[in-house]
C-alpha cells in the first residue's frame, strides 16, 4: 500500500521488471526467463485485483521468450518496461484533455478515492479557467481521499472532503461524478475502490452523469475468456484498532466493488470517450495490435 492507484501500481510493476532485467547477471536465456517469471508472479501477487499491474507486466515481458539469447531477452524487458511507463503517463495526459471538455462553469463534481486519471481531468479543467467545485470522499479505510483533497487544493481547486456515508446527501448537489478504475471487464463493468458502486447507484437515482476515467490498459483481456476478477480482501487491522472490538467479532474488508455497465454513462480513455458496450471492441483492437499478448 506504499504505492496506491492502479496506474501508479502498473508503472511501478513495469519499472520493477525493467530494473530486475537491468541488474540480472550471467546465466542462460532459460535461467533469465525462469527468474523473470518468478519475479512477475511475485509482483502480481501483491495486488491481485488491479489488472493494470497484470497488463503492465505482460507488456514488459512480451517477446522476451522469442529473443535469440539472454542479452536479447534482457534488453527486450528493459525497453518494453520503459515504453509502457511512457505510454501510461501519456495516456493520463490525453484523458485529462478529453475529460476536461465535460466540465462546465458552475459544475459540482463528486469523486472517490485517489485516481490520477480523474484528478488529471479536474486539474486540466482548472488550467483552462473553468470555475467548478469538487466534493471528495474520505475513502475508508485507507483514506485515499486525503491525498485527493490535498492534491486538488494545491492546484487551486475549491474542494470539500466528505465521509463516505454522505454520498447520498451530496449527490443532491452534484452535477457530475468522475471516478477512476482498477479493472474494467469485457462487458463494461467497473471494478474500483470499495464504495464506487454506491456512488453509481446514487448518481443513477439522481440522474447525475457517472463517468469512469480509465487508461485502456485497465481493460481486462482475461475476462474475454471467462476469468473472474479477484476482489482483494485485506486485514482487519485496517478497519479497527487492536482491542477495540470483541475477539468474537469478524471483520469483512473488501478493497473493491463492482459497478454494472448500465450505471456508467461513459468511459473516458486515451483513445476517446466510449460507451461501456464498446470496451470489448477496444480490447480486440488492442490485442490485435499486440499490446497485451496473452500467448506470451
Amino acid at each position: 500500500m506504499r504505492i496506491r492507484g492502479a496506474g501508479r501500481i502498473a508503472r511501478a510493476g513495469a519499472s520493477a521488471l525493467g530494473k530486475f532485467a537491468e541488474g540480472y547477471n550471467g546465466g542462460s536465456k532459460e535461467d533469465f526467463l525462469r527468474d523473470l517469471d518468478m519475479a512477475r508472479e511475485e509482483l502480481l501477487a501483491s495486488r491481485p485485483t488491479a489488472v493494470s499491474l497484470w497488463n503492465g507486466l505482460q507488456a514488459s515481458v512480451r517477446g522476451a521468450s522469442s529473443a535469440s539469447d539472454m542479452e536479447g531477452a534482457r534488453r527486450s524487458v528493459i525497453d518494453n518496461s520503459a515504453a509502457f511507463v511512457e505510454m501510461s503517463s501519456k495516456a493520463v495526459e490525453t484523458i485529462a484533455k478529453i475529460g476536461a471538455k465535460r466540465i462546465q462553469d458552475g459544475d459540482v463534481v463528486l469523486t472517490h478515492c485517489n485516481s490520477s486519471a480523474a484528478l488529471g481531468i479536474l486539474k486540466e479543467a482548472k488550467r483552462q479557467g473553468k470555475k467548478f467545485t469538487v466534493y471528495a470522499t474520505e475513502s475508508r479505510p485507507w483514506r485515499q481521499g486525503i491525498l485527493t483533497v490535498n492534491e486538488l487544493a494545491d492546484a487551486g481547486i475549491d474542494v470539500t472532503l466528505i465521509i463516505d456515508s454522505a454520498v447520498r446527501t451530496v449527490m443532491k448537489k452534484a452535477t457530475k461524478v468522475f471516478v477512476g478504475a482498477d479493472t474494467i471487464t469485457s462487458n463494461g463493468a467497473l471494478v474500483n475502490k470499495i464504495g464506487t458502486s454506491q456512488l453509481a447507484l446514487a448518481a443513477d437515482e439522481a440522474r447525475v452523469p457517472f463517468y469512469v476515467c480509465s487508461e485502456t490498459y485497465k481493460f481486462s483481456p482475461m475476462t474475454m475468456f471467462g476469468d473472474m476478477v479477484t476482489i482483494e480482501e485485506r486485514g482487519c487491522e485496517e478497519v479497527v484498532k487492536e482491542g477495540e472490538i470483541r475477539d468474537s467479532v469478524k471483520i469483512f474488508n473488501p478493497v473493491f466493488d463492482s459497478t454494472p455497465a448500465k450505471y456508467i454513462d461513459a468511459i473516458i480513455t486515451e483513445v476517446g470517450m466510449i460507451s461501456p458496450g464498446a470496451v470489448y471492441d477496444v480490447m480486440i483492437r488492442q490485442l490485435g495490435d499486440g499490446i497485451f499478448d496473452l500467448r506470451d
